[in-house]
């Protein structure tokens, strides 16, 4: 019973008799495998023989980056160090709003603005309504800020918002605003230079930046192939000047608060090595802020020592004594009568106060500062001669300097000034030919170191960490003889001694100082002399000169302006910093001089 039952569960199979394949069929399998595998080989060969260039490209592409430069310039020193003018970097935040998503959204999220504002506003500094205003309803493309600094930028890039870019770009910062902005000048906002050193030596102070590419694998890494030689190198080089900016801070200081006391138009103070021509300090008022250039008339971008003219007046009259002496027409020890009134060429001349001082020496010229004496002394000097020492001492030449946009004097033609006996009258107090002060210091210089011509300059060259260039002015042109300069220089120090004794506070106890004052008449039309033009220019120590320091104020309104009163005491000032400064000694008396050479 149970194996019929067993019998009964048994599953039968049943047996399928296998039939040959036709023919055909594999013939056609075998045809779709050729043209399969012709068809590969054909696109294979197509892409190696004529796409593979392509191909490379593309492959080139993904795998490298480039990195362009930015187009930064190199900062601008003093001669310490102290920074006068630095490129730093900025960033310009952009914001695509149909992009807004935050760390841990999906992919389809979008954030709506407000919430985006909320989380910028406090890195930005900006309001959260601001920045809605700013988004408004646009998707994308939308500047919500510029001039954004690396400590701003780096707390956006913490948020992590997607849609919002930060664009890096350079920033020209001036550090010292105004001190220095009347020879340095200034970037606009799109960063073209407009003024000073910036516009001069725009070439040199564009950093020497290389575009660079650079190979990286599949995971980032970068690799060697490809590096072309010098393209992780940095150019670290600044512009060093020969400024100091603690006597430019003192300079600009003084300088401007003397010309608002008299109502003054513009003021200048030039600091200069006589040996070497380079200036310690360059400082002119009225000035701007060349970080905020557009608040300012651009009719200040100027640097007026060396752009603009003036008639020196009496602090020529030195320079007019070391001529006459040169050339023999006057001895150290002579005298000129002065009885305060001379008439050359049918006009009359007089002194500044219009009085007579008689007999007086050379020193006593230069101490009451006798117009009369030194017309009187310049006529001896023939006419075609003086001219041409005039044109000796470059007075019509453009001086040889770094300092921008300089320009020559002028002097009357050859022509003018021999057939016309009172051009040389007028020329030897120091009118009727024009000047630019910078012009005036150089030839003070040269009566300081002996009597050579020296280039006035105020860039040093580039200066790096481990490389420097600099520059080197030429060679200092022999004018005068170096016996004639030292007498010259002795009675300006006889003016100092004569200044200090009228109760003029100009001497500074322990130094010899050599000076001389200028009150020139200035015209406005070429006919009519009503205002004023007051210098002071002291050399120092007498001693062992060292430096010329000159100040002029230009148009005082008050009365009593003379050199005497408005130039000299700013001369004073920067002359007492600038002993502490360079660490000048005490100087040695005349007596201790004439005992050490005994």
């Amino acid at each position: 019973m149970r194996s019929s039952d067993h019998r009964k569960k048994r599953k039968t199979f049943k047996v399928n008799t296998l039939q040959p394949l036709s023919h055909s069929r594999f013939r056609i399998i075998f045809v779709l495998l050729c043209l399969g595998l012709g068809g590969l080989f054909l696109r294979v060969g197509w892409l190696q023989l004529f796409q593979s260039e392509q191909l490379r490209a593309l492959a080139r592409e993904v795998q490298t980056e480039q990195k362009t430069p930015l187009g930064t310039r190199r900062s601008i020193l003093d001669r310490n160090g102290k920074l006068v003018a630095i490129d730093e970097r900025r960033f310009k935040i952009w914001a695509h709003p149909r992009y807004f998503n935050f760390p841990g959204d999906s992919s389809r999220t979008v954030r709506k603005p407000v919430e985006v504002a909320k989380l910028l506003s406090a890195p930005l500094s900006i309001s959260v309504d601001d920045i809605l205003k700013k988004v408004g309803n646009y998707s994308s493309g939308v500047k919500l800020a510029e001039g954004v600094t690396p400590e701003q930028a780096n707390a956006i890039k913490k948020l992590g918002i997607s849609g919002i870019d930060l664009e890096v770009y350079p920033q020209r910062l001036y550090p010292h605003g105004s001190l220095f902005a009347n020879v340095v000048g200034f970037l606009d906002l799109d960063r073209r230079p407009q003024a000073g050193l910036e516009l001069s030596l725009d070439s040199d102070l564009k950093r020497l930046e290389k575009a660079s590419l650079i190979r990286r694998g599949a995971d980032g890494t970068p690799l060697p192939t490809g590096v072309q030689r010098g393209v992780f190198e940095e150019d670290q080089l600044s512009l060093q000047l020969t400024l100091d900016v603690r006597l430019q801070e003192v300079a600009i200081k003084e300088i401007s608060k003397q010309v608002k006391k008299w109502d003054a138009k513009k003021g200048v103070v030039i600091v200069m090595d006589i040996d070497t021509g380079e200036l310690l300090a360059l400082a002119s008022t009225p000035t701007y802020d060349p970080n905020k250039y557009w608040d300012y008339s651009p009719s200040l971008f100027k640097e007026w020592s060396v752009q603009e003219l003036f008639e020196p007046g009496s602090t020529f009259k030195p320079i007019n004594l070391a001529l006459a002496l040169e050339e023999g027409v006057i001895s150290p020890n002579g005298e000129v009568n002065d009885d305060g009134l001379v008439t050359v060429g049918g006009w009359p001349l007089s002194n500044w106060d219009r009085r007579p001082n008689g007999i007086l020496t050379f020193p006593e010229v230069l101490q009451v500062s006798s117009n009369v004496g030194m017309v009187k002394i310049m006529n001896k000097l023939n006419a075609s001669i003086y001219w041409q020492w005039l044109r000796r001492l470059g007075i019509e030449e453009i001086p040889e300097t770094d300092l921008p946009g300089a320009v020559s004097g002028q002097i009357k033609s050859k022509q003018t000034f021999v057939n016309q006996p009172i051009e040389p009258a007028v020329a030897s107090f120091g009118q009727g030919f024009s000047v630019t002060p910078l012009k005036l210091a150089q030839l003070h210089a040269l009566i300081a170191n002996g009597g050579r011509l020296v280039t006035p300059h105020i860039t040093k060259g580039l200066k790096g960490d481990y490389e420097s260039y600099f520059n080197s002015p030429s060679e200092p042109k022999q004018v005068l003889s170096p016996e004639v300069t030292k007498t010259v220089l002795g009675w300006m120090e006889t003016v100092v001694s004569f200044y200090d004794e009228s109760g003029i506070d100009v001497d500074v106890p322990g130094y010899r100082i050599g000076g001389k004052t200028g009150t020139a008449q200035k015209s406005q039309d070429g006919f009519n002399y009503n205002s004023k033009i007051c210098s002071f220019v002291a050399s120092l120590p007498i001693d062992d000169p060292r430096y010329v320091v000159l100040a002029v104020i230009d148009e005082p309104q008050k009365p009593n302006a003379y050199g005497s009163t408005v130039a000299l005491p700013v001369a004073k000032k920067i002359i007492e910093t600038l002993l502490v400064i360079e660490k000048i000694p005490p100087s040695i008396s005349k007596k201790e001089h004439l005992a050490s050479k005994s």
